[in-house]
């Protein structure tokens, strides 16, 4: 029974704990779509696989506000943000916008994203063969 009341205890203290879920304003000019043509139904799968975590517009889910959770997904965020933020894609260039190009189709192609746990908490983020080629072609087109 203490063990218990200690977990309770600890699971209330560290809700205290909170990283910010930020979603930081979206300039219009910075955006992918200001630079790249994307096609719609591109859009749309970047909409649903990838804005979560590569762009400004993160939709948080109610498990974001839970510790330890919360600092996972945060985490998770803040740093797929960092690797490539489609909200700021102006701010890329010369050997970094390169990598970043050619870095979208493989890690799609590959599986590697959208993450693995990612697509267990929303399965319909998980990308077809299809939509997989589709991105693949959209890249190799220039986008």
């Amino acid at each position: 029974r203490w063990l218990l009341a200690a977990v309770v205890v600890l699971l209330l203290v560290i809700q205290i704990f909170r990283p910010s879920r930020t979603n930081p304003p979206i300039d219009a000019k910075g955006d992918i779509t200001a630079r790249v043509e994307v096609p719609s139904h591109v859009a749309g799968i970047f909409g649903r696989a990838r804005n979560d975590c590569h762009s400004n517009r993160t939709v948080w889910p109610w498990y974001s506000s839970i510790a330890p959770v919360s600092w996972f997904v945060i985490h998770h965020v803040n740093e797929g943000r960092r690797e490539l933020n489609f909200s700021e894609w102006s701010s890329y260039e010369g050997k970094k916008l390169r990598k970043l190009r050619k870095e979208i189709c493989e890690e799609v192609s590959e599986g590697e994203m959208p993450g693995f746990v990612y697509t267990l908490m929303h399965p319909k983020a998980k990308l077809t063969n299809a939509e997989v080629q589709e991105v693949c072609r959209w890249r190799r087109a220039g986008g």
